[in-house]
């Protein structure tokens, strides 16, 4: 599996400003290496220009069918793959595509490693569907295909990345030694769009000790009991968009790590899973800050929480500062708003977290709910969370007959402890003292 692997470790202003703000504040953290080119982060989630589309400006194109590639779905085609990302990266300093045709391939867990000759980004083009090794002794680490130490890459085609995780969901107990998908690791200038990922066997995507990563134009999938299939992970990268894709599988459509700095997700369509989440947190001794996240204009429908904020009940300081879910609409949702500052803690209680929550905004928040504790605020009394802002949040109550008419006159309550609360605008939503 390592072949070709080098080691190397007004209120309408208040609304517009917040983001900027929360920019700034964290600006400081981002430390990215940018390419020399014009990037255009622009309300599309496009991360880049036309001059790093897959059909323009590419002066070599090497097809996986070239390096032996059977293209069955039953021989094992990963040193064709491998062989082929040599070319367009090691051996090109010209802008270069690596193809993969319409086919089904089959393969074990590939590494397209950098650093590249080019210094446009190189393309890697799926239009045909992969499907992963069901042997999970084929898999020695956390992935499936990995992309590390790459400065400028576009993963893209309209094609399926298939984990075929039903082999490794019965086994799965939570445990990280089961392969995400499609993983970025130390990766600057990165983007993924016009893709499918279905079935992982564990996180679909995971971006990590990354900056300046693009994703758009995705649908992943996995069945609403699947355990551990996140939509995508982020954690240790500063400089996210993720935006116009839709999520269903069987844990969080979005997770945000530790970390994270300066993410702006929108328009994400989620359900079923477990919603959206900012954490887990405060886990690991080495985890930093997650400041300035923004997600914006999701529909989440039958989930288990709508926004979560999640934090381990345990002595690691860290802050999660500047964050705003607005514009979010849910349908059926069960837990709609959480924060949940005892998380991990329910089997072995580890006393109080001592991760800072600061400055969260919930804003524009609408849609039905079956619960009638649609706010959760469990916040640590070692760190209470400071400056949790309502503004215009309006949730229905909503039940099957049956409910109905054993609680015939239910009313919204909250659950709110250590939390410092202010309420704007019109809420429907009970008020937290």
């Amino acid at each position: 599996m390592g072949i070709g692997r080098e080691t190397n470790a007004t209120p309408h202003l208040i609304i517009l400003l917040v983001p900027v703000l929360a920019f700034l504040s964290c600006a400081k953290q981002c430390n990215s290496k940018v390419l020399p080119r014009n990037q255009d982060h622009n309300q599309h989630g496009r991360g880049l220009t036309a001059d790093a589309n897959p059909t323009c400006n590419v002066d070599k194109v090497v097809d996986v069918m070239n390096f032996g590639a059977k293209a069955d779905g039953k021989h094992d085609d990963v040193m064709a793959f491998m062989q082929a990302w040599q070319e367009v990266c090691k051996k090109s300093a010209q802008p270069a595509k690596l193809l993969v045709p319409e086919g089904t391939y089959m393969s074990s867990p590939v590494i397209f490693q950098g650093p590249c000759l080019s210094t446009q980004p190189v393309i890697v083009e799926v239009k045909g569907t992969i499907l992963a090794n069901e042997d999970l002794s084929a898999y020695d680490e956390d992935f499936w295909f990995l992309f590390e130490k790459i400065n400028g890459v576009i993963l893209t085609g309209g094609g399926t990345f298939d984990g075929r995780g039903a082999s490794a969901w019965k086994y799965n107990d939570g445990g990280s030694n089961f392969p995400t998908s499609i993983k970025m690791n130390d990766v600057d200038n990165g983007v993924v769009h016009d893709l499918c990922s279905v079935n992982s066997k564990f996180f679909h995507f995971h971006v990590t000790d990354s900056s300046n990563f693009t994703a758009y134009n995705l649908r992943i999938t996995a069945p609403c009991d699947s355990p551990n299939t996140d939509g995508m992970h982020i954690s240790s990268t500063c400089g996210v968009q993720v935006s116009n894709s839709v999520i269903a599988t069987g844990d969080d459509c979005i997770s945000v790590g530790p970390g994270v700095t300066n993410a702006n997700i929108f328009g994400i369509t989620c359900g079923p899973g477990h919603g959206i989440s900012i954490g887990s947190l405060g886990k690991r001794d080495e985890e930093k800050d997650v400041c300035g996240v923004t997600f914006s204009n999701c529909t989440l429908s039958n989930t288990t929480n709508g926004v979560r904020i999640k934090t381990y009940a345990s002595p690691i300081q860290i802050k999660a500062s500047d964050i705003t879910f607005q514009d979010i609409t849910m349908n059926n949702v069960q837990n709609p708003i959480v924060i949940d500052q005892n998380y991990g803690s329910r089997k072995k209680k580890k006393g109080d977290s001592h991760v800072q929550i600061s400055n969260v905004h919930y804003k524009n928040i609408r849609g039905t709910t079956p619960s009638n504790v649609p706010i959760t605020l469990a916040c640590s009394a070692a760190a209470p969370c400071e400056g949790i802002e309502f503004c215009d949040v309006n949730l229905d109550f909503v039940s099957d007959d049956l409910q109905s008419k054993k609680h015939p006159n239910t009313t919204f309550t909250a659950c709110c402890t250590n939390a410092k609360t202010t309420f704007s605008g019109q809420n429907k939503v009970p008020i937290c003292e």
